[in-house]
């Protein structure tokens, strides 16, 4: 590392990001091609060179969650096709169809603005349907209720001119619990999605592609592959379910030791005093905070490892600064390099302490946080996006 950046880092290993997309990939068979999932800056990874990789490795297409996000990848040069995931205003479905974009389509209601606009610059965007089957966030209700009423808009929003609906998916929203009433849910999803796809080709709706596997899909459900699989989380080697499937993080958190401070017996360490050395303390203060994504709740509770061993956190976690005991690590001097999270100090550890998830902390891993990019044992790249 140059000194610039040797101060708070990540760490991003292309090679594990490769050697989970083949495990997942050979997992969902062959007859479904891998969505990868690059939103939120590559959920904290870093989206261009995530995205690059991917498409070297042969992914079908991507998924982001806004225009601007689509357009930092067609700005690096990236060509696969790209879903966008979330709400964009119909007044921009110039853009959309500028960049080359596929947008989800969520009601008849948008399905009729998209097209009045595709119509009216003289073009066909490609869709997505989106069917809501119980997560109740965005899509046409696929419940029992609503069933018939939505097989009729979608069959009207799919006739509807300047649109090409391309594809047709939906979300679980428990797939990766493993109790018998998330089971159970998931399935009833499922069965939604299948039987909305049934009632749409008798009304002679088809797509080309249809998918609804998620990570946690991915990994309890692979018999619901589809045309395509979303392993969002999984793809990075993070969440609960990723090591059981053989999965490698792809992102090591770093940092270093800035000063190692000698305390006194009762002294008091960081901000409310909520800790008080018990006796002589060697303490390391590491330039990382919560404005580098180490969120405050892991406060007095997480630890970092170093090679001697690991140094646990002590008090409050301060904007740009943390305290660890170093006590019992004579060995570690200032300057030396620690991982807060990494394939030697698990993130969903880290999650499950906080109250969180994973995915929380790799996406709040902050701007100002240097990605250094490695395949092969050596450095390929690096961003520090601080604008």
């Amino acid at each position: 590392m140059e000194s610039t950046l040797k101060r708070t880092w990540a760490e991003i290993d292309l090679d594990a990001l490769a050697h989970n997309y083949r495990v997942l990939c050979s997992r969902m068979g062959p007859g479904s091609r891998f969505l990868g999932v690059v939103k939120a800056d590559a959920y904290g990874h870093g989206a261009i060179q995530v995205a690059r990789t991917l498409e070297e490795l042969g992914a079908a297409c991507l998924a982001v969650s806004s225009l601007d996000e689509a357009r930092e990848l067609r700005s690096a040069g990236v060509r696969l096709p790209v879903l966008q995931l979330g709400i964009t205003p119909p007044e921009q479905t110039d853009q959309l169809l500028e960049l080359g974009v596929t947008q989800t389509v969520w009601s008849e209601e948008a399905a009729m603005a998209f097209s009045r606009e595709a119509v009216r610059l003289g073009k066909r965007i490609k869709v997505h349907i989106k069917l809501d089957t119980g997560m109740s966030r965005l899509g046409f209700p696929c419940d029992e209720a609503r069933f018939a009423q939505s097989a009729e808009a979608v069959t009207r929003s799919c006739a509807l001119p300047g649109l090409e609906a391309e594809g047709i998916f939906t979300h679980f929203s428990v797939s990766d619990e493993d109790d018998p009433d998330s089971r159970a849910y998931t399935l009833l999803q499922y069965e939604r999605f299948t039987t909305m796809i049934r009632a749409l080709e008798s009304r002679g709706v088809r797509f080309a592609l249809r998918h609804c596997a998620n990570s946690g899909a991915v990994a309890g459900y692979p018999r619901f592959g589809g045309d395509l699989f979303r392993a969002g989380i999984l793809s990075y080697g993070a969440g609960e379910q990723a090591e059981a499937l053989g999965l490698r993080p792809v992102m090591a958190l770093k940092t270093v030791v800035g000063a190692v401070r000698e305390l006194p017996p009762d002294a008091a360490v960081s901000y409310g005093r909520i800790y008080r050395t018990t006796g002589p303390c060697r303490v390391g203060v590491l330039p990382i905070g919560y404005a580098d994504g180490l969120h405050r709740s892991l406060s007095n509770c997480w630890r970092v490892w170093t090679p001697y061993g690991t140094a646990p956190i002590l008090g409050r976690i301060c904007m740009d600064m943390c305290m660890v005991n170093l006590t019992a690590l004579p060995q570690l001097r200032e300057g030396g390099e620690v991982e807060v999270y990494g394939p030697h100090n698990s993130v969903n550890e880290a999650a499950r302490l906080a109250g969180t998830i994973a995915y929380e902390l790799t996406c709040a891993v902050s701007r100002r946080v240097a990605r250094v990019y490695r395949r092969g044992g050596r450095e390929v790249a690096r961003e520090l996006l601080l604008r």
